[in-house]
């Protein structure tokens, strides 16, 4: 004999399993400390600055 399955519930783990993954995804993607938004963003300023003082004025 087969076993049975409640397709139902079947199909509401699966939307439940698909939810996790992509929220784990998300949370790769957004999820960075405190600490790190700060320290990228002295590193672009440092970047522009950098680059703001390279620049050739043509005058």
């Amino acid at each position: 004999m087969a076993e049975i399955v409640n397709l139902n519930r079947f199909r509401k783990a699966k939307v439940r399993a698909d939810a996790a993954a992509q929220a784990d995804a998300n949370r790769a993607k957004f999820g960075r400390s405190k600490a790190e938004k700060a320290a990228d963003a002295l590193e672009d300023k440092r970047r522009r600055d950098l680059l703001d003082g390279a620049r050739r004025d043509d005058d």
